[in-house]
């Protein structure tokens, strides 16, 4: 099937459809968009849509986000952890402090109800941001001087439905919830990513450079395909 790359969604899947009356965008599991679209419908329509649609796209995929069970002492990126607190005399609250993420609930209240848990999300993905900015960059740079890579710039996403990309003009796009993974499979989507600086396609000669810098790039893989970039 074809493939769009887009600087902020990442790999589009494109699918046309004999029962296909117009296009229809839709978030497929493993997090990437899907379009589907009539047999004999121009591709530029498809890119239109990413162009004027955006922000019923970015809908669409937070929407689409699973719900997270937020619990007393859970593990937020690397060095973060979430505290609970019940109260029967303070309003609901939830602020960083320091390492830890902070929440003081009332003892009637449910951590799930909707705009609760946007509250929460928030401060979880300023407190990844953090995390991300403090160490991706360092691991990005590190990894491409060790490998002869170079790249242009580095920036910073999370509404993506993927874990990284990589421009033709040679940015790096990384999602914050990469700071959810285990190391090793941070060091995966990074290399994944310096590689296409090289190789902007999927092709033979773009997997042999992956396996310099990640010997165990097809267990890594496997591996990331069972993670989910949303936040």
């Amino acid at each position: 099937m074809p493939i769009i790359q887009d600087e902020e969604f990442g790999k589009i899947t494109i699918r046309r459809s004999a029962a296909a009356t117009q296009i229809r965008v839709r978030v497929a599991p493993d997090g990437t968009l899907r379009a589907s679209l009539p047999l004999h419908a121009p591709m530029f329509l498809v890119k239109h849509l990413l162009k004027t649609s955006r922000q019923e796209l970015r809908k669409i995929i937070a929407t689409a986000k699973p719900e997270y069970q937020y619990k007393n002492g859970m593990q937020i990126g690397k060095s973060h952890t979430l505290v609970i607190q019940t109260t029967d005399n303070q309003p609901f609250s939830v602020a960083r402090h320091g390492l830890q993420i902070i929440i003081k609930i009332p003892s009637l209240t449910l951590l799930n109800d909707p705009d609760i848990s946007r509250e929460i999300r928030d401060v979880v993905i300023a407190a990844l941001r953090i995390e991300a900015k403090s160490y991706l960059p360092k691991r990005l740079s590190f990894l491409a001087q060790k490998y002869g890579y170079d790249y242009v710039k580095i920036r910073f996403s999370h509404a993506s439905g993927r874990w990284g990309s990589c421009s033709s003009s040679g940015t790096i796009s990384l999602n914050i919830a990469l700071m959810k993974l285990p190391f090793e499979l941070i060091d995966y989507v990074i290399v994944h990513e310096l590689s296409h600086t090289k190789q902007m396609n999927h092709g033979k000669d773009f997997w042999a450079l992956v396996a310099i810098g990640d010997p165990h790039y097809k267990i890594h893989r496997r591996a990331l395909k069972l993670q989910n970039p949303s936040i």
